[in-house]
């Protein structure tokens, strides 16, 4: 009986360290279904920017982003203004519908030429487009005024540092500091995604509450301005603390967290999909 019973209460060796590795396993799973929720949903924001910008663009040149919902697309006599405009909206297809490829590790690993080539593109890109954004913002203005141009402004130069960081680390081969900041710059990249989702995701939850529909002001919009893009760079720390930590319950919290979010851009992807893309399309 003893011997039955001792070979009963003790835990085998391969059940034993699964147990271990549970915790990282779910955090795993829930930023894997956070990252594909989000790849579709920025799938679907490429689509409606070029089904919506580039057939007046290639149709009637840089007039074609008159009457637009983009704010001051085109005004008459502002050559290099126009060209900002039109440069930064066709260079979002690339960003943000390529961004999510070069996260993606089957791909990364089996064409690593090609996450090579792809990858200096998209900085470069980012760092163009963050360039004319700001250009835009301080010579054209934009809705929810200086607030606005302030947090746009930070975007800008967050998204120019994370992108140096990101090469000096590629550069030097140290793979893995490279993909966490690569993964840094993806996130404020994704800061206009972001505050789209999360504004429609307002209105769709408490029908706008804090927002002057007139003057595109007001306290939740100076919330959204900086919260587009520390929101999501906190909820990737956190998730980068409970991969590098051991406790099994700060990966759950994590896991919960990073879930939670999933449910909240889904949510959001879905009203700002139906309220907004798809129908000007």
């Amino acid at each position: 009986m003893t011997s039955i019973a001792a070979r009963t209460s003790t835990t085998p060796p391969q059940t034993a360290s699964q147990a271990r590795r549970r915790p990282d396993r779910i955090l795993s799973a829930c930023g894997v279904l956070w990252f594909l929720t989000a790849a579709a949903g920025q799938w679907i924001f490429v689509y409606y920017v070029a089904a919506y910008y580039a057939p007046r663009l290639f149709q009637l040149g840089l007039p074609g982003l008159e009457d637009t919902i983009l704010p001051k697309g085109f005004i008459a006599g502002d050559l290099i203004g126009n060209l900002s405009a039109a440069f930064h909206v066709l260079i979002a297809i690339f960003i943000i519908g390529g961004g999510p490829l070069q996260l993606v590790p089957p791909l990364r690993n089996r064409f690593p030429v090609l996450h090579r080539i792809i990858g200096r593109v998209y900085v470069t890109a980012a760092v163009a487009t963050s360039l004319a954004g700001l250009y835009m913002v301080w010579t054209r203005g934009t809705p929810g005024g200086l607030i606005g141009q302030i947090a746009i402004s930070i975007d800008g130069a967050l998204i120019i540092a994370f992108a140096a960081i990101a090469v000096r680390f590629a550069m030097k081969r140290r793979i893995d500091k490279h993909r966490r900041w690569a993964m840094r710059l993806f996130m404020v990249v994704s800061a206009v995604w972001f505050f789209r989702i999360g504004l429609m995701f307002w209105f769709m939850t408490t029908g706008g509450i804090g927002i002057d529909a007139k003057t595109f002001e007001g306290p939740f919009l100076t919330f959204m301005y900086f919260a587009q893009m520390a929101l999501p760079l906190a909820v990737l720390q956190a998730y980068f603390n409970a991969q590098d930590g051991k406790a099994p319950g700060a990966k759950y919290a994590a896991a919960i967290l990073v879930l939670f979010c999933t449910g909240i851009t889904a949510a959001g992807i879905f009203a700002a999909a139906m309220g907004m893309w798809l129908p000007r399309i």
